[in-house]
């Protein structure tokens, strides 16, 4: 295993210091500017998530498709991501990982306009759509499409299973001891319950689920930050500052170069709101809309929530702290700084325990939907059954896996993910409006 890890890394070094860097923010700065700004119309997309849907094809409301974005998103990534971008590459991976957000807002619709551009329907009325409908109808390349479902794939049992139940079980045996092998199978039995219902009944879930923890989370912050209120300004000014400087020192926190900030802050933003990886274009082309343009608005709002809103605050939240605790960020893991953040509010640590757990279990739920129609595209409905019993399994399997491994596998998996999507973005631009 060690020697599979060391291997992973080795590659993942040669990938994300450079390479993917270069064609994500490439390609989040060409939509930006091609698009028009289409960030600017993020008010209208979260306007449009709220109303009723008048479309007529499709098997979901745009606020399920929505919200199944957000469960697969809003992760650990949004907690334990964000520190651990601060830990490895400084605060000013803070910025890059917002600058993602911002820039791949663009990056989210494109990607969403295409998906319900070219999605289709199944004989049962179900529709099917993303960047494995998009290589193959618009670029008529079937095997680059049967290589976007296959890290598909591999991704829902890595990025959206192991490293969410992993997470799960960390939590729950450092603050009620409990037995990494129970709280597995627990949480196998609690999202295969929900998933063998299909789009809508993970719809129904993520509806009620996604705003209540949301909302929550971001209260606890809010919190924090007004505790914190003297430290706030110059907590932004060291983000700025230091992710420009070759290098950035904290009371005792030590952060890295510019290009190791932009590498975890890049790598860790995109990890969240998944922009440039194409997931949110298959929930998307779910969603009841006769309208690319205004579902991929609404699918682009859940890059800002997730990383625009949430990582940008849970950053504040933990710069802040440092600032304000200087000696608290000494010695202290990854994950640890957030916790450390948290112990300012009363029951801080198991309000942050039960949010991870939470987000964590939003992510199982909708990754599971990504990787479900990854086998419909490769193998039939046939293959649905036995994914979700190998999913559910993973779960359990995913709760006792090293956390290192886990995450190495994650960044893998998604720069496979990106390099097809991606390649279907740039050939097929002209073809996205930015208007209705």
């Amino acid at each position: 295993m060690n020697e599979i890890l060391s291997v992973i890394k080795d590659i993942n070094k040669l990938l994300w210091n450079g390479p993917m860097l270069l064609i994500l923010l490439a390609t989040h700065l060409f939509l930006t500017f091609r698009l028009k700004f289409i960030q600017k119309k993020i008010g209208k997309g979260i306007r449009l998530s709220t109303k009723s849907d008048s479309g007529e094809e499709g098997e979901t409301s745009s606020f399920a498709a929505l919200t199944t974005t957000l469960a697969a998103t809003l992760g650990i990534g949004n907690i334990i991501g964000v520190s651990t971008a601060v830990a490895m590459g400084g605060p000013g991976a803070i910025l890059w990982i917002w600058l993602t957000g911002v820039l791949g807002m663009a990056t989210t619709y494109a990607e969403c306009y295409l998906g319900i551009q070219y999605r289709r329907i199944g004989k049962d009325g179900t529709y099917s759509g993303g960047p494995m409908y998009v290589l193959e109808n618009g670029l008529h390349s079937k095997p680059l499409a049967v290589i976007y479902c296959f890290f598909t794939l591999a991704a829902s049992y890595g990025v959206g299973c192991s490293t969410q139940s992993n997470s799960i079980t960390d939590v729950t045996s450092n603050l009620w001891g409990f037995s990494p092998y129970l709280v597995g199978f627990i949480t196998a039995l609690f999202t295969g319950l929900v998933i063998i219902g299909g789009i809508k009944s993970i719809g129904n879930i993520c509806t009620r689920l996604v705003p209540a923890m949301g909302f929550f989370y971001i209260l606890a912050c809010l919190v924090i930050l007004v505790l914190n209120y003297r430290y706030l300004l110059p907590a932004i000014q060291l983000i700025v500052r230091s992710a420009f400087l070759p290098s950035a020192m904290v009371g005792g926190f030590i952060g890295s170069t510019i290009k190791t900030a932009a590498r975890y802050g890049i790598a860790r933003g995109l990890f969240t709101n998944e922009a440039g990886i194409g997931t949110a274009a298959i929930a998307a082309a779910s969603a009841k809309t006769d309208n690319p343009h205004n579902q991929a608005l609404v699918s682009m709002s859940a890059t800002f929530w997730d990383t625009v809103v949430m990582c940008g605050v849970t950053g504040l939240v933990i710069v802040s702290n440092i600032l304000k605790n200087p000696l608290s960020a000494k010695g202290a893991s990854a994950s640890e700084l957030t916790t450390i953040a948290f112990e300012q509010i009363p029951f801080g640590r198991y309000i942050l325990g039960l949010s991870i757990i939470a987000f964590a279990t939003a992510t199982l739920i909708g990754w599971s939907y990504f990787g479900e129609k990854a086998v419909v595209y490769l193998f039939g409905k046939e293959g649905i059954g036995t994914y979700r019993i190998c999913y559910i399994v993973m779960i359990f399997i995913g709760a006792i896996l090293s956390l290192e491994f886990v995450w190495e596998l994650s960044d893998l998996l998604n720069a496979f993910m990106i390099i097809p999507n991606v390649l279907s973005i740039w050939l097929l631009y002209r073809g996205i409006r930015c208007t209705e």
